[in-house]
């Protein structure tokens, strides 16, 4: 089940997502961050509200968004719930009018099967650039930048009633 993540969530987000950026594989989030991103995430938690996977959408700018700090617990990959909450995310996305919604990431493949093509980080605004300034990758990123028309893939459907 996916569900716009709440406050008792913010710590077991915390821990999935500095679990991945140990690894490397994302940007550490910190309790503040979290806390004053929050309406951002979205949460999939199986049948018992164990939290399974989380991902953000973050407004940049008027027809701009990121999908941000995308995590799935070990053991549950492989079962579509990372699909399902960038397409969630995406829906968001057309909800709020924005057209444009791209991400930073390692897994570029896993992005181009959810309809991301690659994009040139150097065509993204400055404005993005904020949360790269407190990387530890930073001015040398070796993440791939990649964007996708939410209308291209979250087409409108047309009722006849």
């Amino acid at each position: 089940m996916i569900r716009n993540a709440r406050m008792g969530d913010v710590k077991e987000i915390h821990s999935l997502l500095n679990y991945y950026a140990g690894k490397g594989l994302l940007l550490s989030r910190s309790f503040s961050s979290l806390y004053d991103q929050l309406r951002d995430f979205k949460v999939f938690a199986d049948e018992s509200g164990e939290l399974l996977g989380v991902c953000a959408l973050h407004i940049s700018w008027a027809d701009l968004a990121e999908i941000r700090s995308l995590a799935v617990k070990e053991g549950v990959q492989g079962q579509k719930i990372g699909a399902k909450l960038v397409r969630s995310c995406l829906e968001e996305a057309k909800e709020f009018g924005i057209s444009n919604v791209f991400t930073l990431t390692y897994q570029s493949d896993f992005f181009r099967k959810q309809g991301f093509t690659d994009a040139d980080k150097r065509d993204l605004p400055h404005k993005i650039w904020s949360d790269c300034l407190n990387c530890s990758k930073f001015p040398d990123c070796d993440e791939e930048a990649l964007q996708c028309k939410v209308f291209d893939v979250i087409p409108d459907t047309v009722s006849n009633v």
